[in-house]
C-alpha cells in the first residue's frame, strides 16, 4: 500500500480533531452566536466577566445581588471612557460603564462595541450630573455670556461633549471661545478654574458642592446648563457578545445592574453609608448630597428616545472633530434593550 494512502486516515483524524475548538474543561466550545440569535439564558458553569464598574461592585454588594449572580467576575478598576477602551484593546475587560461619548470614539477609532444597557435620571433637569463652574471674577450669568471665555475642554469624554452641546445651545461655535484641553479627572478642573487657567469648566458630583464651598468666597459660582446630561451607558466589545457564555452572562449582569440601581435609590441612607463614606471616603453630608443629586433612575424597556438623543450628540461630534457621522442605533444591541426594565418589573 502507499505511504500516502497509509496517511490519509491519520491526516483526516487530524484534521477532525483540529477542526473542533475546545473550550475550558475540554467541553466542546459552541460556535460563535450571531448579532441577530437570541441571547443564551443560561450561563454554563466556570463562564466569568471581567468588569470595570466600580460603583456597581459596592451596589451589588450592599443590595445583595452579587451572590445571585450564575458566573464569576473580576472587578477592574477602571472607570472613564479613555480607560475603558484601553482595557478593551488589551482584551483586559468584558464590561465598560460610561456615559455617551466613549462608544462613539471607540468605534471612530476602530473599536467596534454596543450599548448593552442604559440608564438615565428622571427629571434630568433638575438633577443634572454637571454644572458649568465659573472662576472667580468671571461673569457668566446665562449661555450667551460664554462668548470669549476659555473653557475646559476634554475630548472623548462627557464632559467635553457637553461643551459641544452647550456652545450650540447659546448659537456660539469653538470659533467663539478659547477651548482648553485638561483631563476632567479628579479635581484638574475646580484648581483650573480656581487658578484661573480657564474661565469655565463643567464640573459634576462633589466638585460642585466643594468648589463653591471653597471658592466662593472669592466670587466662583456655578451655572447650570439647562441640557440633559444623564446618559450611563453599560458597553462592550462587540466580538464578547459572540461568545454564547459571556453574552449570556452580560444578560445576567445587566438584570442585577438594573435591580442594584433601584436598590441605591430605595435605600438612600445604606448607599451613603456604604459607598460615599466607607469606600469613597466621603462625609455624609456630601453623600446626602450626592444621593440627592442623582435622584431617580430611569431604566426605560424601549431606547427610542435616548438613541434619537444621541443621535444629536454624534452629529454634533462629527461636525466639530470632522469624524463620520455615525448611525446612533447602530451602537445599541437591541436584544438588551427589555432586560434590565424586564429585572425592575418582574424582579427577576
Amino acid at each position: 500500500m502507499p505511504v500516502s494512502s497509509l496517511l490519509r486516515p491519520v491526516l483526516a483524524a487530524f484534521l477532525l480533531a483540529a477542526s473542533v475548538a475546545c473550550a475550558p474543561g475540554g467541553e466542546p466550545a459552541a460556535a460563535a452566536l450571531a448579532p441577530d440569535a437570541p441571547l443564551p439564558a443560561t450561563v454554563p458553569k466556570g463562564t466569568k466577566l471581567i468588569v470595570g464598574d466600580p460603583s456597581t461592585k459596592v451596589a451589588l454588594e450592599l443590595s445583595g445581588e452579587l451572590g445571585t449572580l450564575p458566573f464569576d467576575i473580576e472587578w477592574a478598576n477602571i472607570s472613564g471612557g479613555p480607560q475603558t477602551s484601553e482595557a478593551f484593546r488589551a482584551g483586559a475587560l468584558d464590561v465598560g460603564a460610561v456615559a455617551e461619548i466613549p462608544a462613539v470614539y471607540a468605534t471612530w477609532t476602530g473599536l467596534p462595541v454596543k450599548i448593552v444597557a442604559s440608564k438615565f435620571r428622571k427629571d434630568p433637569l433638575d438633577h443634572p450630573t454637571y454644572e458649568l463652574g465659573i472662576a472667580p471674577g468671571v461673569t457668566v450669568r446665562t449661555l450667551a455670556d460664554l462668548r470669549g471665555k476659555k473653557i475646559a475642554y476634554s475630548p472623548g469624554q462627557a464632559q467635553g461633549a457637553l461643551v459641544l452641546k452647550v456652545l450650540k445651545r447659546a448659537g456660539l461655535t469653538k470659533n467663539d471661545v478659547t477651548l482648553v484641553e485638561l483631563p476632567s479627572t479628579g479635581d484638574v478642573y475646580p484648581n483650573a478654574l480656581a487658578s484661573k487657567q480657564v474661565d469655565v469648566a463643567p464640573i459634576g458630583g462633589v466638585n460642585i458642592r466643594r468648589y463653591v464651598a471653597k471658592f466662593g468666597r472669592d466670587g466662583a459660582t456655578t451655572v447650570r446648563h439647562g441640557l440633559r446630561d444623564d446618559p450611563s451607558h453599560l458597553y462592550v466589545r462587540t466580538e464578547t457578545l459572540e461568545d454564547p457564555a459571556k453574552a449570556a452572562a452580560i444578560r445576567a449582569y445587566v438584570a442585577a445592574w438594573a435591580r442594584a440601581s433601584r436598590w441605591v435609590y430605595e435605600h438612600p441612607e445604606e448607599w451613603i453609608d456604604g459607598y460615599y463614606v466607607k469606600d469613597q471616603g466621603l462625609s455624609a453630608a456630601d453623600g446626602r448630597y450626592l444621593a440627592e443629586l442623582a435622584g431617580e433612575p430611569d431604566i426605560p424597556a424601549d431606547w427610542s428616545q435616548a438613541i434619537a438623543r444621541h443621535q444629536e450628540v454624534i452629529d454634533i461630534l462629527a461636525e466639530e472633530t470632522g469624524n463620520p457621522v455615525l448611525k446612533a442605533e447602530d451602537l445599541y444591541d437591541p436584544r438588551f434593550q427589555p432586560v434590565g426594565a424586564d429585572a425592575i418589573k418582574d424582579g427577576a
